[in-house]
């Protein structure tokens, strides 16, 4: 099981890595001697292999036909990356045979028309919230991969800069349960130690060039806003014990639904050996947990460093036991 859920994952990667290397090597190609030699020719050639890779990796994370619609995205993302990634002899070629240009500007209208029209009724959909709808929507005019990470973005650079207090994200139906009290003298130490760094960046190299100040300064800024948005998330996403299962969360890190029928066990004796194994999910930060999850299968874990399945969950909490009660009180709770 194991096995073939590691080889699909692979799968997954690759039909999600391999165009964007071979985009970007036939972008490297077209800017050749020898393409600006033939510029019609070349852009023939690399219209065709944005357009060929994409189709290759939308039929590998189809699980079956692909529809209609998203055979027209991937034509018309082709054409859109095909014009943006050309150098100027190729597009003045591209201008200059107006049947293919107006091909491929037909494809885009086509598939905006389209994807506007079920972004519509995505977004007046009753029984979802308004974020869930509009990302909804969003995905139907671009890349679902790509909307998702724009809202990733977002929602760090928001809780960095913007929220400051409140509660936390803590769902009416659900309980919650802190771990960040344990993080806070070193997310403090992690601050303070991000702020000499960017004076440094900007006193040291800034006697040097003042160029490479400029950008190590941004950078920094960029880092170290991302870094409070990280460390606000601790508090702003317990763990939560919810109607479907124990969601273990670490901040923006590791979001993790435990559907209740999985878990056989739920205690406080954790084995070095159990912690360090590959198949348990270790969702402490910076400290040694103090809750295991025993679960009696394996469940797929989705992460952007780790993939593949858990049988065990540990992570630590600020006052476990009241957890230990309520989730051993509710596991009690299920139909025999």
């Amino acid at each position: 099981m194991t096995t073939r859920t590691d080889a699909i994952d692979r799968k997954q990667i690759a039909a999600h890595v391999a165009p964007v290397v071979i985009v970007a090597l036939a972008g490297v190609a077209v800017r050749t001697p020898l393409a600006a030699r033939y510029p019609f020719a070349a852009l023939l050639l690399f219209l065709w292999v944005v357009a060929d890779t994409l189709m290759l990796s939308l039929l590998a994370r189809s699980a079956g036909r692909p529809a209609w619609p998203a055979v027209l995205a991937v034509l018309a993302g082709a054409s859109v990356t095909v014009w943006l990634g050309a150098p100027p002899a190729m597009r003045a070629a591209l201008v200059q045979t107006p049947v293919l240009a107006g091909v491929m500007v037909a494809v885009v209208l086509m598939h905006v028309a389209w994807a506007t029209a079920r972004a519509g009724r995505v977004a007046g959909r009753k029984g979802l919230r308004a974020r869930e709808r509009w990302v909804s929507a969003a995905s139907e005019l671009f890349p679902p991969a790509l909307v998702r990470l724009a809202v990733a973005e977002l929602s760090v650079i928001h809780m960095a800069l913007f929220r400051w207090g409140g509660p936390a994200d803590v769902p009416a139906d659900a309980r919650a349960f802190s771990y960040h009290r344990h993080l806070t003298p070193m997310c403090a130490a992690l601050l303070i130690l991000s702020g000499i760094e960017i004076a440094v960046y900007h006193l040291l190299i800034g006697h040097w060039s003042r160029t490479a100040a400029i950008v190590m300064f941004v950078l920094s800024d960029v880092g170290f806003v991302y870094l409070v948005g990280l460390i606000k998330s601790f508090r702003f996403r317990p763990v939560l014990l919810s109607p479907e299962g124990v969601r273990v969360r670490a901040g923006l890190l590791i979001d993790q639904l435990v559907p209740f029928d999985a878990i056989v066990a739920v205690d406080a004796g954790l084995t070095g050996e159990e912690v360090r194994d590959a198949t348990t999910l270790n969702a402490a930060l910076l400290a040694w947990p103090n809750v295991m999850l025993r679960l009696d299968r394996p469940l797929p874990r989705r992460s952007w460093l780790r993939r593949g399945s858990f049988t065990r969950v540990a992570f630590r909490l600020d006052d476990p036991a009241p957890f230990v009660r309520l989730l051993a009180w509710r596991l009690g709770q299920r139909p025999g």
